[in-house]
C-alpha cells in the first residue's frame, strides 16, 4: 500500500524535474545569469521543490548540459537506421553544429557554474561513444579512410568551437564540416 501511495509523488516529481530542466535550458541559453528563484518560479515549483532537485546552481548547470549533450549523441545511432554511414555521420556534425551555436548562453552559464573540466569530463563519455559508433559504421561501410579514433575526429572538428555564434555561424560551420568531411572520405578503401 505505501508503495502506491509514493507512486504518484514520484511521477510528480519526474515531471517537476523535467519542467525545471526544460525552463532551465531555456532561460540559461537566453541569459547565463538567470536567477535560479526565476527558472523556479517559471516552472511552477516551489523554492523547496527546486532544491532538493537541484541543491545549486552549478548541479542544475551540469544536468542541463548533461541532459543535452544525452539528446545530441542519442541521434547517432538513429540517425544509422535511416541513412547511409556517410550520410548520418555528416548529419550528425550538422546537429552538433547546431547544438554548439544555439546554446551560447548555456556555454557562459557552465563557464560561470564550474570549471571546465567537469563539463569536458560529463560530456566526453557520450559524445566519444556516438562518435565510435558513426566512425565504425563508416570504417565497415568503407566510407572513410581506416583507424580513425573518436580523439581523431574532434580534434579535425575543433574548429567549430571558434566559430562566433552571433554570425553567420550556418554557413561556415557547413563549410568547415564539409571539408572535415572530404578529409575522413580520402583514402577510404569504398573510393
Amino acid at each position: 500500500m505505501h508503495e502506491r501511495k509514493n507512486a504518484p509523488l514520484r511521477s510528480d516529481a519526474q515531471r517537476n524535474r523535467a519542467r525545471i530542466l526544460e525552463v532551465a535550458l531555456t532561460e540559461l541559453t537566453r541569459a547565463a545569469d538567470t536567477p535560479l528563484s526565476a527558472i523556479a518560479k517559471k516552472a511552477g515549483v516551489g523554492q523547496g521543490t527546486f532544491y532538493r532537485n537541484f541543491p545549486s546552481r552549478e548541479a542544475l548547470v551540469l544536468e542541463v548540459y548533461r541532459y543535452e549533450v544525452e539528446q545530441v549523441a542519442d541521434t547517432a545511432a538513429q540517425l544509422l537506421e535511416t541513412r547511409p554511414p556517410d550520410q548520418a555521420l555528416r548529419e550528425w556534425m550538422t546537429r552538433l553544429a547546431r547544438y554548439s551555436m544555439t546554446k551560447a548562453g548555456l556555454a557562459q552559464a557552465m563557464g560561470k557554474a564550474t570549471a571546465y573540466g567537469s563539463f569536458a569530463a560529463l560530456g566526453h563519455g557520450p559524445l566519444t561513444s556516438a562518435i565510435a559508433l558513426l566512425l565504425d559504421a563508416n570504417d565497415a561501410a568503407g566510407t572513410i579512410r581506416p583507424g580513425l579514433t573518436p580523439d581523431d575526429f574532434l580534434l579535425a572538428i575543433a574548429g567549430l568551437w571558434h566559430i562566433d555564434p552571433d554570425s553567420d555561424w550556418q554557413a561556415r560551420a557547413d563549410q568547415l564540416l564539409d571539408i572535415v568531411m572530404d578529409g575522413l572520405r580520402a583514402g577510404a578503401p569504398g573510393r
